[in-house]
Formats: structure tokens, sequence, C-alpha cells
């Protein structure tokens, strides 16, 4: 039927100016083809009218279920990045509070070294330098001076863990800066990223500031998945959470070493107390025990001297016992002629000269041995002076002097 119809039209166009004549069939045939090809794009249109519809609506149901699928994405991003800014944000108010009280602790640590140098090191040391002052033999290394000395070990030791526990302190601090540094980090970029989303969910295809990219570079320029991105998250929140964790469990060590540190330091300022108590207690005793021979002493030498003023007067008694019979002696031996003879008289003058020259002796030798005895009592009781000088110079140095500056060492627990 389409051939017939080209035909016609070529015949026709051969014709031109002169008019054409179709015989009826060939009307019928061309009316009969024209309803023919209108009915097939009838058909066609309707095809395509209905495919129109059903892929509009179909691509409309996508569309939406696309969109309210994003949307719901949307709203689970940023209920999950809402839910990790406020633990986050719970965590950096907990490492900012754990910094507070860990530079509490390096007060409480600084006042320990401070309180442990100017005071009782000082102390001590003093003690020490004023009992380098005693004289003579109580200048010896007795209980007090080795307690004084184990003394400044404990303490220089306690300075020595103190300041180590200050550096481990003050690492943590720096290390909890840190981690609050990237959790601001994480914080800003995370509101950034709220904010966008947020914005994303308020849009819709109505809306007036919407745009359409022409570019080449692809849409999608994520480089990071969301397994990382969450990873990265929840490192940093595990990183905090540890460093807290390290910070109470240094707090816990940091108020162990104090209590024993300052345990430590009491207990030795204790025995050295006790022994200062001992030694005063001992010098004191030995003081009293010298002034007791010292007032011994100065009795024997007041005896001794009377003794001797009594033996000198007792010799020249006897010296003049002696001249009296060298006296008569010597007149007796004027007798003329026969009258010299010995005779009782004569015989006992003799016997008294000898026995009065053995007394004078005697009483000579004794003088001496006085004398002597004298010059040593009086030496003696210089030594118990000196001694007992010595004793009231130790018990300035160790009662007056020490014991009042150890009144002032202050351990406390800091």
């Amino acid at each position: 039927m389409s051939m017939n119809f080209f035909n016609l039209t070529s015949y026709a166009l051969q014709q031109v100016g002169k008019p054409v004549r179709f015989t009826l069939d060939q009307w019928y045939i061309d009316n009969t083809s024209t309803t023919r090809n209108s009915l097939a794009q009838q058909e066609v249109a309707d095809r395509i009218l209905e495919e129109s519809n059903r892929l509009t609506n179909e691509i409309a149901e996508i569309t939406k279920s696309n969109k309210l699928n994003v949307d719901h994405r949307l709203e689970e991003k940023v209920n999950q990045i809402e839910f990790l800014q406020n633990e986050v944000e719970l965590l950096r108010k907990q490492v900012g509070m754990e910094i507070e009280t860990l530079n509490v602790y390096v007060m409480r640590l600084e006042d320990c070294q401070r309180g442990l140098q100017e005071n009782c090191m000082a102390v001590c040391m003093k003690c020490l330098y004023l009992r380098d002052q005693r004289l003579g033999i109580d200048l010896c290394h007795d209980d007090v001076q080795k307690e004084l000395e184990q003394e400044a070990n404990i303490i220089s030791c306690a300075q020595q863990l103190i300041s180590r526990a200050h550096g481990q302190v003050t690492e943590q601090i720096r290390v909890l800066r840190s981690c609050i540094y990237f959790i601001d980090r994480d914080l800003e970029d995370k509101s950034k990223v709220l904010e966008i989303d947020r914005d994303n969910k308020e849009l819709k295809e109505t809306s007036l500031n919407l745009s359409m990219y022409h570019g080449y570079t692809r849409l999608d320029v994520a480089n990071v998945t969301a397994e990382e991105w969450e990873e990265q998250s929840m490192k940093n929140i595990e990183t905090a959470a540890k460093e807290i964790n390290a910070a109470i469990q240094l707090r816990t060590f940091i108020n162990l070493i104090l209590k024993q540190t300052i345990q430590d330091l009491v207990s030795q300022y204790n025995l050295v107390n006790d022994a200062f108590k001992r030694r005063i207690e001992e010098t004191k005793h030995m003081k009293d025990k010298l002034e007791l021979d010292h007032s011994e002493l100065v009795r024997q030498v007041n005896e001794m001297t009377r003794n001797i003023t009594k033996l000198e007067i007792a010799i020249q008694e006897k010296e003049g016992f002696m001249a009296l019979s060298h006296t008569r002696l010597g007149r007796r031996a004027h007798r003329p002629g026969l009258e010299l003879c010995r005779d009782v008289a004569d015989t006992s003058l003799i016997e008294e000269v000898r026995i009065l020259r053995n007394n004078i002796s005697k009483l000579q030798h004794m003088l001496c041995e006085s004398q002597a005895s004298l010059r040593y009592l009086l030496k003696s009781q210089i030594e118990v002076e000196e001694k007992i000088n010595i004793k009231l110079n130790t018990l300035k140095i160790d009662e007056v002097n020490c014991m009042t500056l150890r009144e002032g060492m202050n351990y406390k627990f800091y």
C-alpha cells in the first residue's frame, strides 16, 4: 500500500501542469493508508505516553525514595556526629579538670620540695654545723651525729624522688594539653560538618539556593573511608581516656610517694630527737658527776692547803726544838775537863736531835707529797672545770640551739 502511494505521487509529479486524475481505487487506497498511518502513530504515541507516565512515576518514586534515604543518612550522620561531639566535649571537660588537678599536684610537689630544702635540710645541716663546734672529747661521732647524717641522706633522697615525680607530672600535663589540642581540632571539624549536614538536611528540591555543577572534577572528593573516619574519631577518645587513666594512676602514685616520704622523714625526725634527748641526758648526767667531782676536788684542795699549812707550822715548830737541842749540845760542848763526858743528858740530847731530824724529814717528805698532791688536785680541778665547760657548751649546742631549731621542722602531708 505504501508503494502504491509513492507511485501515485511520482506519477502526479510527472504530470505537472496537467490535471491529475486518480482512479476510485486509488482514492480508497490513499484514504485507507492515511487512516492506518494515523492509527499506527496514535498507538505509538499512546505507548510512549504510557511509558512516559510509568517512567516518570517510577523515577519520581525512586528520586523520592533516594531523597528520603539520603535525608535519613544525613540525619544518622548528624546524630552520630552530635553523639561523638557530646562524648568528646565531656572527655575534654574531664581532661581539663585533670589538668587543673595535676597543676594542684605540681604546686604540692613544689611546696614539698621548697619545704624540704628551705626548712628541713637547712635545719639538719645547721645542726650538723653547730655540733661541729663542740669542744674536746665531746666532738665525737655519737648516735646523734649518725642519726643527723642519716636524716640528711633521707631528706636528699626524698628531694630526688619529689623532683622525679614533679617531672612526671609536668610531662603528663603536657600530654593532656596535647590531647586537648587534638580534641579541639576534632570538635572544630565536627562543628563545621554539623553545620554543613544540618544545612543539607534542611535543603529541598524547591530551595532557592540550589545550583548545578558543570565542571569536570568528580563531585565525590572524599579520600577517607567511613571506617577510617570512625576509627580516627574513636582514637582521639581512646587516647584521651587512656591519658586520663594514666593521670589518675600518677596522682595515686604521688599521694603514695608523699605519704611514704613524710612518714619516713617523721620517723627519722623522731629518731634524731630521741638520740638528742638521750645524749642530752647523758651529758647532763656526766656534767652533774663532774660538778660533784669538782666540789670534792675543791674540798680536798682546801683541806690539802690547810694540811700543807699545818705541816709547815709543824716543821717550823720542830725546827725550833731542833735549834733548842743544838744550842744545848753546843753549850754542853764547852764543859771543862772531865765534865765533858757522855752522860745521860748528852745521850738524851743526841737522841732528841736524831729523833727531831728524823721527824722533820718525815714532815718535809709529807709536805712534799702534800704539795705534789695539791698540784695534781689543782690540775684535776682545772681539767674537771674544762670538762664541765665542754659539757655546758655541748648542752648549749644540743639542748638550746639544735633542739630549738628542730622545733621549727614542719613535716606535713603536702
